[in-house]
């Protein structure tokens, strides 16, 4: 296929210029590079006020016929996926295209042979093996609509996502390897699907060979597959099918179905992955994330696949057997691309230098960072101890949302700026609103929105398209407010700084928590806070600041200095009553803060925590509540 990358500044500016002037024969442009059965007979249609968003209309494809066969006729050979096991021990996997796509087909016959059919939702508990990504091109190949949930949910977590989209197929496996520990998935599948009725078969792929119990609807995955072959012809898909649903974190606790469609998160995964990491033939590209999230959708599977390059899925953890193990792999494979989150290169920043220096990191070429804005000191660590100050860092910005980055520099093109995810990309209209919804121009602070779709915005949330309405499209009308603020530099550079729906009324006074946090991490001893309300008899609300210092320190003296720096930041009103010094904040596992569990801790409310396996750090939650 055509390269998508802009490769100079000169043809990135024209690019911006072009998506200006006619965003329809913008992206128009990029997806007639891609094979399609039917053209589309109109590129957009939208209305952000309903919301309504469709591209490609009456244009038919599938997503898996661009992320296989075609490249069958040009490099069949080619490795597409470098399996490297959690245990260094084993031997990595190449996998070809021609592999893949015969894999990624008996798959789909066996998915079929199980009763699935288009439109079904299948659900997928798996582990980083490759069988996962072959598990979602097999339900995209036949038109069902995948629904991943990550392999370290708990048995709640996964019936609630199984039950809300009635899936009718579950893959899992008996348990996944991690680090140390053996996951039994299996065992956590079986405790969720007892109150799941919609589930008929679960298919269960051996990879730890531990005991499993059995019931009378599990299937072994070997032995399905040994009853089909590889032909399989792929399902023709309106661009504005559903591909697949993946649940992100909602503020009210119950999990939001984003809803992507087959067409547009089809141009725009393809194109933001080469233009963004400027991926080029022969390179061999690694994002640390796991498949269950919408990075590793996205980043690991459609978007490399699509342009035919080589991505390399990782079933370990970056501590296992030591905290050298991400750099070992990016020697091993000569990597040129590394995309990894925040939280991890501060963790691996902890460890002797040591252990990145013994690796030839020779190979690399662009270095990323998704999940959360980078801090200056993790970025400067980055750049010279993982780059040698020759890496250009992407520092990018999106959502499970928007499908694909929305905010970045362009590897080596446009300007990097430490802490700053820079520039739109091409296509992607980003402006700065005040609180009542204007637009602000300039060097300023303010809430971001966007104000035109792009190819790969969600559609829905599945079965509840009046709150996809509420929770994006209503506080601003005629945007996607993604709840997030920015400032933005006199050249047009923004720097995400934190949610903004998050405010909590302090005596009658609205308090964004955002800015305090800003006050709080200006304090040379503070690496990162999170401010929430909790209920008060005098004021109604008052703040419970949780701060993680970067040294030891004594919390008094600490906190009586945030208290005075936050007063003469913000004033007085926004003093925290309570300032708690802590080694950690409870995160997803891309990184994101869970405020709603800081509440209920601010609070005390111990009982009400609901489920906190799907966290990162589930433990810290312990230690919060011993110290409260």
């Amino acid at each position: 296929m055509k390269d998508l990358a802009y490769r100079t500044a000169s043809s990135y500016q024209q690019a911006k210029q072009h998506a200006n002037d006619n965003p329809e024969a913008f992206w128009a442009d990029i997806a007639k590079n891609f094979e399609w059965h039917t053209p589309w007979n109109k590129v957009l249609e939208y209305d952000f006020h309903t919301p309504e968003v469709n591209w490609f209309l009456g244009g038919k494809l599938n997503i898996t016929e661009n992320c296989l066969d075609r490249h069958l006729k040009t490099q069949p050979d080619k490795t597409a996926i470098i399996f490297e096991p959690n245990d260094p021990n084993d031997a990595a996997q190449h996998i070809s295209y021609s592999e893949l796509h015969s894999r990624v087909c008996r798959a789909a016959n066996m998915l079929k042979a199980n009763g699935a059919k288009k439109g079904d939702r299948i659900c997928i508990y798996m582990p980083m093996t490759p069988e996962l990504a072959i598990a979602v091109l097999a339900c995209a190949r036949i038109g069902a609509i995948h629904s991943v949930v990550f392999a370290g949910f708990s048995a709640t977590a996964l019936a609630a996502r199984i039950n809300d989209a009635e899936c009718s197929i579950l893959l899992t496996a008996d348990g996944g390897f991690r680090g140390a520990k053996v996951t039994p998935l299996k065992d956590i599948a079986d405790e969720a699907l007892t109150s799941c009725p919609s589930i008929k078969n679960c298919i269960v792929l051996k990879r730890t060979g531990q005991y499993v119990s059995w019931n009378n609807m599990d299937l072994w995955w070997h032995e399905e597959l040994e009853k089909v072959n590889d032909n399989c012809p792929a399902e023709v898909m309106d661009s504005e099918d559903p591909l697949f649903i993946l649940y992100t974190s909602g503020s009210t606790g119950k999990p939001k179905g984003m809803v992507h469609s087959c067409g547009g998160y089809m141009v725009y995964t393809a194109y933001s992955f080469q233009n963004v990491f400027q991926y080029q033939k022969g390179d061999v590209y690694w994002c640390t994330a796991d498949i269950g999230w919408i990075t590793g959708h996205s980043y690991i599977v459609y978007g490399p696949l699509a342009v035919g390059a080589t991505t390399v899925m990782f079933e370990g953890v970056p501590s296992y057997p030591d905290y050298g193990r991400f750099w070992e792999v990016c020697a091993k494979h000569k990597v040129n691309q590394f995309y990894t989150a925040p939280t991890a290169i501060r963790a691996l920043q902890k460890h002797p230098v040591e252990l990145v220096n013994k690796h030839d990191l020779s190979s690399l070429k662009v270095l990323g960072s998704v999940g959360e804005p980078i801090n200056a000191e993790a970025w400067h660590w980055y750049d010279k101890h993982v780059g040698k100050h020759n890496c250009p860092i992407v520092d990018t910005w999106w959502q499970t949302e928007t499908g694909g980055i929305l905010i970045t520099s362009l590897a080596g093109v446009t300007p990097q700026k430490p802490t700053f995810a820079t520039l739109p990309m091409p296509g992607v209209q980003a402006v700065l609103l005040d609180n009542e919804g204007n637009e602000i121009e300039g060097e300023t602070e303010g809430i971001l929105a966007i104000k035109h779709p792009w190819p790969s915005i969600a559609r829905t949330i599945w079965g509840d398209h009046e709150r996809y309405k509420n929770v994006y499209f209503s506080a601003y009308p005629g945007y996607y407010f993604p709840g997030d603020g920015a400032l933005r530099d006199a050249e047009g550079n923004f720097r995400i700084t934190g949610r903004v729906d998050d405010v909590v009324i302090v005596s009658g006074h609205n308090l964004g928590t955002a800015p305090i946090e800003n006050a709080l991490n200006a304090h040379k001893a503070v690496v990162e806070s999170a401010v929430v309300g909790f209920p008060h008899d005098v004021k109604g609300n008052a703040l419970h600041a949780f701060v993680i210092p970067n040294s030891e320190v004594d919390p008094n003296e600490l906190t009586d200095e945030l208290r005075v720096l936050v007063a003469k930041t913000i004033g007085p009103i926004a003093k925290p009553d309570r300032i708690q010094v802590v080694s950690g904040l409870p995160k997803t596992r891309s990184g994101k803060i869970m405020r709603r569990i800081l509440r209920k801790l601010a609070a005390g409310e111990y009982d009400q925590l609901g489920d906190v396996s799907t966290l990162l750090n589930p433990e810290i939650i312990q230690e919060i509540k011993q110290n409260s």
